[in-house]
């Protein structure tokens, strides 16, 4: 399976996220897709991700990461001092996924939520589910 990163399709935050990584992605690592979709909805019953889970997502191989560990493991192959975040993985999760748990729950009221999706490149576009 291929280098998947589901995310929130309505988030501000998640879709500039999601822009973050791939101009930083220059060997195109990763596709994408959102939770909502169909295909994202696929991938979650397959991988028994738990109901409501809506925060970022990374299937790699055939394991699946959910909150601060898919954000980490995402930066090991970003291009920059980016994938010197890996390194935190060294932190208890409980701890790591507070931090993150906080942002999540925040996001909408600091970022807001999308009215429409981006228009990606054609070449962007064959990225996404």
């Amino acid at each position: 399976m291929d280098n998947i990163i589901l995310f929130d399709g309505e988030c501000n935050f998640c879709d500039k996220s999601v822009q973050f990584i791939i101009k930083r992605d220059k060997k195109a690592i990763y596709k994408f897709g959102s939770i909502q979709s169909d295909e994202g909805q696929e991938i979650l019953k397959k991988y028994r991700v738990p109901q409501g889970i809506d925060s970022l997502i990374l299937v790699e191989g055939n394991k699946c990461y959910l909150k601060s560990s898919a954000a980490l493991r995402i930066c090991k192959n970003l291009q920059g001092a980016w994938k010197l975040l890996y390194g935190i993985l060294i932190i208890p999760k409980p701890i790591r996924d507070i931090v993150y748990s906080f942002v999540a729950k925040n996001r909408y009221k600091w970022f807001g939520k999308k009215e429409s999706c981006m228009l990606p490149s054609p070449e962007i576009r064959k990225r996404f589910l």
